[in-house]
This record gives structure tokens, sequence and C-alpha cells, in this order.
């Protein structure tokens, strides 16, 4: 998916767009360079003790003693593996509680319904948590969907499922730097979820 922000696009919106793209970039692959680079160069988050701030400085802490390589490996140990990945990051997976449920069916007709759909060529599920947020930046900075519509998407595909997948991240002893990841998109999922409840 990609295009450009819409113009007029709200600070505010600018910032959760801009979370939920790190989010994406974060668990699709391991950071290069380039990308911690990027994370120590950004603004601290506004709130104090807040916990999407608190979460944040401990990502970036973790992001000024990452090295590529190995965070390339626990990225592969943690996601990819061989044959079978510790944690799946495909979200319907977390979200699935009867043999008749088929989210990914739902997830793959409400795409179309925005005019999205995979990539060509693209091997990777449209449920992996990356393309769920980078759904969800696109909603925001490029489609402008409507509150309501990215309320119902967030509720439906994102929070029931990326809670529980952050919470297996966590508790995987082989989550070095991934565990601040997944406590930041935890913490920020949670502010997203408060927000959406005031509408």
């Amino acid at each position: 998916m990609t295009g450009q922000p819409a113009a007029g696009l709200e600070p505010e919106d600018e910032a959760r767009a801009a979370m939920y793209g790190l989010i994406a970039r974060l668990f699709y692959a391991a950071p290069d360079e380039s990308v911690l680079a990027q994370m120590l160069d950004a603004k601290a988050l506004d709130g104090g003790e807040a916990p999407v701030a608190l979460a944040w400085r401990d990502l970036v802490e973790a992001a000024k003693t990452a090295f590529p390589v190995i965070l390339e490996n626990e990225h592969t140990e943690l996601f990819v593996g061989t044959g079978k990945a510790e944690i799946t990051p495909y979200l319907t997976h977390y979200i699935i509680k009867y043999a008749t449920e088929n989210p990914l069916v739902n997830l793959r007709q409400q795409l179309a319904r925005w005019g999205l759909a995979r990539r060509e060529g693209a091997s990777e599920p449209e449920d992996h948590i990356s393309g769920i947020c980078e759904t969800m930046r696109y909603a925001i900075a490029v489609q402008h969907r409507s509150d309501e519509e990215q309320k119902e998407f967030f509720e439906r595909f994102v929070y029931r499922g990326a809670m529980p997948f952050c919470t297996a991240v966590s508790a995987s002893p082989k989550a070095v730097f991934y565990r601040p990841v997944a406590c930041f998109a935890s913490a920020f999922f949670e502010v997203e979820r408060e927000a959406f409840s005031m509408l």
C-alpha cells in the first residue's frame, strides 16, 4: 500500500499515522540503522508519565544500544523461525474462538470495500500485524477515513488480535529489543481504544 498523506491532516492524526507506520515497520522486519536513527531523532511523546510516553522512552533507550544484525536474528527467532515461529504475527490467530469463524475472510472483504488488496507477489497474508497497522496508517493519512470507520476497523481487526500478540511477545524470553516494541505497541493501542470509546 502506497500513497502520499492527504493534505490538511491534523497534527494528532499525522502522529497517529506515523505510530501505526512505525509499529508496522518494526514487526515486518528488524530495523536497520536508518530506522534506528529515525527513532533516536524523533521527538519525545507528550504525556509525562503516561504509559505510552514511558513505553516510548523505553523503546528509544533500547534503540540506542541495538545492533541491526542482532535484531535481525531476534526477529527471525520470534516471528519467522525455521518451521514454526515461536510467536505468530498473524492476528486472526488470536481472534478465532470457534472453528466456524474465519476473520481473515472478513478482513479481506473489508479491505476490498476500501479498495485495498495485497501487493502482487507479496507472500504474507493480510492479517500480519504489519499489514493491519499499515492499513490503519493508510486509512488515516491517505484515505482520510472517518473516525467511525477507523473505530470499526480498529475494534474488529486491530485491538482484539494485537493485544494478545503483544502479550505473547512481552512474555517471550527471546524478546529483548522486541519486548519494549511490544510494550509500546500495546500502550499505543490502549490510547487508541480509549480515544475511540469517546466517539
